[in-house]
């Protein structure tokens, strides 16, 4: 068999810190290596296998798409995609329900840029410090941290950054050019930081009140990863546009914006070839109708509050705080975290880095009680070593 490393590094532009091993397979909430070890992934393709790798229900939809129709653009219907519009718009509030079907969560945010400025003639965006959006023009734009924007400036122009739960530097900076207001709901690269529940509701309302429209993106907090199908639900607001992608497909790529009546584009201002193609909405609506057959909802919050208190026994004092919301979390360290993220994958669990310090624990909502235990103690294990700081793994 031909070597994929080899491979990778003889032709793949170098702009992903490589972590050594080849994935081969996929099953629930575990992968294999080339070399047939196995591993608890707590990565999940960075929040996009919610309902856990090779979910059968998934697997057969594709399969029996695949057979059908791979390719249709928005000119014409086919019955997966208005099967998709349907039921996106019957999960949030009544408000969103016009839908808008791309690739990814980057696309969704670029999207939700156009879609502010063509309905409010406006031109200005509110983001927030450590926010994290997307690596495209606009999405970097709204992206807070310098590391993503350097060398890529000038960016497109009329995008503030204010501090996060800071509510009265936020008023500040809203005002009458403010076309769109682009927040998390819980910041995941920027560290795993929730909203404070005053904080987004007096956003809504400031929103409403100076015309300017909120859009959340929900792009790794969507589809039942936080306790509930989408984090907004918790805080008792609406937003006006929703970003949402990554396990939208059960990891097949695609993305999502929906939106209410306030926004209104003419035919022709935005569009995509492959966006909500057969193929990715047979998968989408497999995936969205395990979550809710299954209530994954319930059970990320359940999970994930176990898991926190797993964590939290473990009392290790290079523990600075640990924040979630559901099976979101952040274990924030007091020291870099990659070494240790690097030791956890040494025993067969995979994490990912929210920041510099923080190790982010984002696994299959279908992970058994069993195995988050078993991330826990050694997560514990990794806390209690000492060493040197390795290559940044991502």
């Amino acid at each position: 068999m031909v070597n994929a490393a080899e491979l990778s590094d003889q032709y793949e532009l170098a702009i992903y810190p490589k972590r050594g091993i080849t994935l081969v397979r996929g099953e629930g909430s575990r992968l294999w290596d080339s070399a047939g070890r196995s591993y608890i992934d707590c990565s999940s393709g960075s929040g996009s296998i919610n309902v856990g790798h090779c979910n059968p229900e998934v697997v057969e939809a594709i399969c029996a798409q695949s057979r059908q129709l791979l390719s249709c653009t928005g000119i014409f219907h086919h019955q997966a995609r208005s099967e998709l519009f349907e039921l996106l718009a019957s999960l949030g509030p009544k408000s969103l329900n016009r839908v808008f079907l791309c690739n990814s969560g980057t696309e969704a945010i670029e999207a939700a840029i156009k879609f502010a400025r063509a309905s409010t003639r406006r031109t200005d965006f509110i983001a927030a410090v450590r926010g994290f959006h997307g690596r495209s023009m606009g999405a970097l734009s709204a992206t807070h941290n310098p590391k993503y924007r350097e060398g890529f400036e000038p960016l497109v122009p009329g995008f503030k950054h204010v501090p996060f739960n800071n509510l009265e530097a936020f008023s500040n900076a809203c005002d009458d050019k403010v076309a769109g207001v682009i927040l998390e709901v819980v910041q995941g690269e920027g560290g795993v930081y929730v909203a404070d529940q005053e904080y987004l509701q007096q956003v809504r309302k400031i929103c409403s009140e100076r015309g300017a429209l909120l859009i959340l993106d929900e792009i790794q907090t969507g589809f039942c990863r936080t306790g509930s199908m989408f984090a907004f639900e918790q805080y008792g607001v609406e937003p006006d546009i929703l970003c949402l992608a990554k396990s939208i497909a059960g990891g097949v790529p695609m993305g999502a914006v929906l939106s209410n009546s306030k926004v209104c584009l003419d035919i022709g201002q935005h569009g995509t070839t492959f966006g909500g193609n057969p193929l990715a909405c047979a998968a989408a609506l497999a995936t969205i109708r395990y979550m809710q057959k299954h209530d994954l909802a319930a059970t990320a919050s359940k999970k994930g509050k176990a898991f926190v208190e797993q964590l939290r026994a473990l009392s290790s004092p290079k523990v600075r705080e640990i924040r979630n919301l559901g099976l979101m979390i952040g274990l924030q360290l007091k020291e870099k975290s990659t070494p240790y993220i690097a030791k956890l994958m040494e025993r067969g669990v995979l994490a990912i880095p929210a920041g510099p310090t923080v190790i982010r624990f984002l696994p299959p909502l279908t992970i058994s009680a069993e195995e988050l235990t078993e991330v826990a103690k050694l997560t514990g294990e990794v806390l209690a070593e000492n060493f040197q700081e390795v290559a940044n793994p991502e």
